[in-house]
């Protein structure tokens, strides 16, 4: 199922009914995959992932360029920043 995407995205990570620490392991993990300047969607349904995917990419220097909510899921688009 296609959920509306305010980004064009090119990868999508679909951590739904996951709970800390996995969403931010997976996460790692796919923007290992990914190249530089790559969007990747995240979708997520644990609240904590709204203090710890904007703490991820300040960490890592990975650009978050949009945060949302619609209902109980949370999108996050994060441009890759570097290889």
């Amino acid at each position: 199922m296609f959920l509306k995407m305010a980004q064009q995205a090119d990868e999508q990570l679909d951590a739904r009914d996951l709970h800390c620490p996995e969403p931010v392991m997976m996460l790692h993990k796919k923007m290992r995959e990914l190249k530089a300047g790559d969007l990747l969607e995240v979708l997520a349904t644990d609240p904590s992932t709204q203090r710890d995917i904007p703490r991820f990419c300040t960490f890592l220097e990975h650009q978050l360029v949009e945060q949302r909510v619609e209902g109980t899921i949370y999108y996050y688009y994060i441009r890759k920043s570097r290889a």
